[in-house]
């Protein structure tokens, strides 16, 4: 993946140089989808800065991203510029007119919530889809994302509840298979034995570039053996383990809102000393003719009432 000038976060679109939550929640989506993309024919709609399209590219046999916002393309062609079976147009997803079946895997990842013309956003890219090929699309769960949050995200224009969701779907498809995400902090135990296709499961590790490996690519902090004088029975290959409560998350969460809301305060107490300085040197009469001028206090001295 190319490196080159980040495009700025406004809080509409993700960035790769986001981090937490949202980092982490917007590389699955793509990591997920990135096996079934291996050469395929793909649509990436409302493609934003493009970091997803790349990640595709890699074993893509094509790659198309699309994206109303001229700047956001511009930045795509400019960032990830170089990759032969990648390329950006600017789009409006909501009134596309791209060939009948010209795709073998359309994605379209958070772009439903944010768009009036949701029927017009799913024939588009219906019409664009092969028989056989597959549409992957998300958007957020309205029941939790805003309602249990209390939240209401200014860039969604109309968020769907599942049953709405799945009926844009139906109206479509005949076979549909919603999944659900949320991210969750768990204790995994997984086997270090090569997987089968059976219990291989679907997992992935990416790092900050970027660069996404397949399999829990993870050093282990503890070693748990199963041992017997005969064969072994069927064993799991992983086994997952959290607290309904996510006891560890709202802990996180907590100490992340208090260092901004201290953050918050230290720089308005900064501003404050700072104004409160400027007045006293603005107030104080020049130096005489001959006399050193006293040395003044260190700001944080003088806030905290103690000697230079």
């Amino acid at each position: 993946m190319s490196a080159g000038a980040a495009l700025e976060f406004t809080g509409e679109r993700f960035t790769p140089e986001c981090v937490r939550e949202i980092w982490y929640e917007h590389w699955h989506r793509y990591a997920l989808v990135r096996s079934w993309a291996r050469g395929r024919r793909v649509l990436d709609a409302a493609c934003g800065e493009g970091y997803g399209s790349a990640l595709l590219a890699g074993v893509a046999e094509s790659v198309l991203g699309l994206d109303v916002d001229p700047v956001a393309v511009a930045h795509a062609r400019s960032r990830y510029a170089g990759t032969s079976n990648l390329s950006f147009d600017q789009a409006d997803a909501t009134r596309l007119s791209l060939p009948a079946a010209s795709f073998d895997l359309v994605v379209s990842f958070e772009t439903l919530e944010h768009v009036a013309a949701q029927d017009g956003l799913l024939d588009g890219l219906s019409h664009a889809l092969s028989d056989d090929g597959l549409l992957v699309i998300s958007s957020p769960d309205k029941a939790t994302y805003g309602d249990a949050a209390g939240f209401r995200n200014e860039f969604h224009v109309r968020e769907l509840y599942r049953d709405e969701f799945e009926q844009l779907l139906r109206a479509r498809f005949t076979h549909v298979r919603v999944y659900a995400q949320r991210l969750l902090f768990q204790s995994a135990i997984w086997s270090l034995d090569p997987p089968t296709l059976e219990t291989a499961g679907h997992y992935v590790t990416a790092s900050s570039d970027g660069q996404v490996e397949e399999g829990l690519v993870y050093a282990p902090m503890y070693f748990i053996a199963v041992c017997s004088r005969r064969p072994l029975p069927p064993l799991p290959a992983t086994s997952w383990f959290g607290d309904r409560d996510e006891s560890v998350y709202r802990h996180y969460n907590h100490e992340i809102r208090k260092n901004m809301s201290a953050g918050a305060r230290i720089a308005e107490l900064e501003a404050q000393l700072e104004a409160a300085l400027q007045r006293e040197r603005a107030a104080a009469p020049g130096p005489t003719d001959g006399v050193a001028e006293p040395p003044r206090q260190s700001w944080w001295r003088r806030w905290a009432g103690g000697p230079d």
